[in-house]
């Protein structure tokens, strides 16, 4: 008969977040991992099968949480257009934190593809988001109409990638405001 489990796992998979967020994957050692999460290793590898399976539900559970973040801050302002600023400007706020899902993608690409299914699945429903409210800024009179939206919106997409990297790599805070308020000026 099996033992119940005698620790949340989703406090656990936000430990791990931390944990991946900081380290990366092949950075982060199980023994990290068990001790950010509070758990032994055997109920980490009962729960999860091994750090893969940790990293996984660490990609997922941050990927969703992003892109739900994302969307709920886009749709937060009467105009579109400042949903959208302030979507950047959350993302240039945290941006000296490492972002997992940039992180993933740059330790592994498309090399992994349940790493890949996670990630078309959280774009797709980031890009609708983006998408949604770039027409909306457009209705509004705020983006140029005259600019293909499925465009925009990967450069949107684009700019929150790059602002996070260029913190990571060092850039200051009037830097990546620079960014916020170029990529702003790029949808007029």
């Amino acid at each position: 008969m099996a033992r119940p489990k005698e620790f949340d796992v989703d406090n656990a998979v936000e430990a791990a977040i931390a944990v991946f967020r900081e380290h990366g994957f092949e950075g982060s050692s199980a023994q990290m991992l068990v001790d950010a999460m509070g758990i032994g290793r055997q109920s980490l590898y009962d729960t999860f099968g091994d750090k893969w399976g940790v990293y996984r539900a660490a990609v997922q559970r941050y990927s969703q949480e992003e892109v739900r973040t994302h969307a709920e801050v886009l749709m937060s302002r009467e105009r579109a257009i400042e949903g959208i600023r302030a979507m950047l400007d959350r993302v240039a706020g945290e941006a000296n934190r490492a972002c997992l899902g940039l992180g993933a993608t740059v330790e592994f690409g498309c090399s992994r593809p349940d790493l890949v299914k996670l990630r078309e699945a959280s774009s797709k429903t980031l890009v609708r988001a983006v998408k949604e409210a770039l027409v909306k800024a457009q209705t509004q009179g705020d983006v140029a109409t005259g600019l293909d939206v499925d465009h925009l919106a990967a450069f949107v997409i684009a700019t929150i990638a790059s602002i996070r990297l260029a913190a990571r790599a060092g850039a200051g805070g009037e830097q990546i405001a620079a960014l916020v308020d170029l990529a702003l000026r790029a949808l007029r």
